[in-house]
């Protein structure tokens, strides 16, 4: 019997109990990925690994920051003081499949109040880019920039 992906089990395994060559694959990986090594034998080589046994775990053993599926964004927002503009906001965030983590909203002075959003935008349907443009239009925001991202 043939199996895909999606009937495989996947487990998360400490460092300290996982196999020499697994351990070995993942310095291997992660050294072409930065250009430190120009072939696969050049990084088998440099990590004291065979290449049979790289090529064995190559596709099997993975960093946990690379299978994590979520995609972090925190955005920042200078928004007038208006009735609702906070509720029309995460919605449309909402409607574009994000996740809001977190909110932080100032007291609004003057007319003005600056909010920041940490999203999870691993099941957005657009790219961020689609939802910045969208919420640029709103005529009660001001200013949306893009705080930072991560994993």
């Amino acid at each position: 019997m043939i199996m895909d992906n999606f009937e495989k089990k996947f487990y998360l395994v400490r460092e300290d109990v996982l196999p020499e060559a697994m351990k070995k694959t993942l310095d291997a990986k992660e050294m072409l990925e930065r250009g430190k090594a120009e072939s696969i034998w050049d990084a088998a080589q440099k990590v004291d690994l065979s290449r049979s046994a790289f090529y064995k775990y190559r596709d099997t053993v993975f960093p946990f920051s690379t299978i994590q599926k979520e995609r972090l964004v925190s955005l920042f927002f200078h928004l007038e003081d208006r009735s609702g503009t906070l509720s029309k906001l995460l919605s449309i965030v909402a409607a574009s499949g994000c996740n809001v983590l977190t909110i932080h909203q100032t007291i609004p002075l003057q007319g003005r109040a600056n909010v920041t959003l940490s999203l999870n935008t691993s099941e957005m349907e657009n790219d961020i880019e689609a939802l910045l443009s969208e919420l640029r239009k709103l005529a009660f925001v001001e200013k949306v920039e893009v705080l930072g991202t991560g994993a």
